[in-house]
């Protein structure tokens, strides 16, 4: 029995894909088996499932058409098989799923934000799996995800999860290159200790634009949220039972979670791709934020503003080297922050309930 009563799980393009880049639905019928079997003890699930472009590239010959067009075309076929596949998969074991599709924008706003994670609570409530992928097809290539490593990171936080799993070709981060047989995966990694730089190689999916430079970022921004992140081989048989019994020891890297954060704040600490400016502190301000999470950002701390932003914007928050360390939703526009600059007020720039320290 799982411990976990909510779990987002991302699966990647090589998971779900073979060689030839065709989808290999015998993996893809034993994921849905595994999840369908958490479903039925009681545990609430969010797929987040990578695969379209992948599915959809060998059914077209195509040689004339931009890289944006070529994933627009594959991602419009691709998906249809994708969920059709998904659809009859879970159909066999008695459960429906949806599709839920999305892209980047619509995280911008809190409502939009909102909307979202009401959909897939309504979706969970009523026993349906949702099954989340970005949609291709609409997004525009400067506001796409990086990859799905980063939406599944987005999605496991607004849906409160206590874990997401991110099932890759590979058992976890190794200390070294994969390939070497002295190389060992990094089992568990503690809150503080996230920085694994050092270790990673700068691949990506053949079929996906997913690294693990990436899942690293997003593990341990999420884990820094609260929730538990687990890297582990989706190639290999029961994976996900297995992961979740703790009987036994699966090799996978465990990204240990830190203290919840409020919703909110979960949704400012992935909008940073929405920020509309920044304001620059002083020492004392950037010494009491980094002491205090009750601590909200005054004019009187504030040095320098740039950018053109209202009030509700999301912006980011750099020391007096430049250094980013927080973001927030400022309370003023970029105007009215100019004028407070190192006056005392008692209505704080960014209140500490909006303020996400880095």
């Amino acid at each position: 029995m799982s411990k976990f009563k909510r779990i987002a799980i991302k699966i990647g393009s090589n998971v779900l894909t073979k060689k030839d880049g065709t989808l290999d639905v015998t993996r893809m019928s034993s994921i849905v088996d595994q999840v369908s079997e958490l479903h039925k003890q009681g545990v609430e699930i969010v797929m987040i499932s990578s695969g379209a472009v992948a599915a959809g590239r060998n059914k077209v010959l195509v040689d004339k058409l931009d890289a944006v067009s070529q994933r627009q075309l594959f991602s419009a076929i691709g998906q249809a098989k994708l969920i059709n596949r998904y659809y009859m998969l879970f159909r066999d074991n008695d459960i429906t799923c949806g599709q839920v599709l999305t892209t980047k924008e619509s995280f911008h706003t809190r409502q939009h934000y909102l909307n979202q994670r009401n959909c897939m609570q309504v979706m969970i409530e009523n026993g349906v799996i949702p099954i989340v992928n970005e949609n291709d097809t609409i997004s525009l290539t400067e506001l796409m995800f990086t990859d799905n490593d980063e939406l599944s990171g987005l999605v496991a936080t607004m849906i409160d999860a206590q874990a997401l799993i991110i099932l890759s070709n590979i058992d976890g981060i190794y200390n070294g290159n994969p390939a070497d047989p002295e190389s060992q995966v990094i089992r568990e990694v503690l809150p503080g200790k996230r920085d694994l730089s050092q270790y990673l190689q700068t691949s990506k999916s053949s079929f996906g634009r997913g690294g693990m430079q990436s899942k690293m970022g997003i593990a341990s921004k999420v884990a820094d949220e609260g929730v538990e992140v687990i890297i582990a081989n989706g190639k290999r048989d029961n994976i996900i039972l297995d992961l979740l019994d703790d009987t036994k020891d699966i090799v996978c890297t465990r990204f240990l979670p830190d203290e919840q954060v409020s919703s909110v704040k979960k949704w400012i600490a992935h909008s940073e791709g929405f920020c509309k400016g920044e304001i620059k502190i002083d020492a004392g301000a950037e010494k009491a934020i980094l002491a205090d999470e009750r601590c909200s950002i005054l004019s009187v701390g504030v040095i320098s503003v740039s950018g053109k932003f209202e009030k509700g914007d999301i912006i980011r928050v750099v020391s007096e080297s430049g250094k980013q360390i927080a973001l927030g939703k400022v309370d003023y526009s970029n105007e009215e922050v100019a004028e407070l600059i190192g006056k005392k007020g008692d209505k704080p720039v960014i209140h500490c309930d909006y303020l996400y320290v880095l």
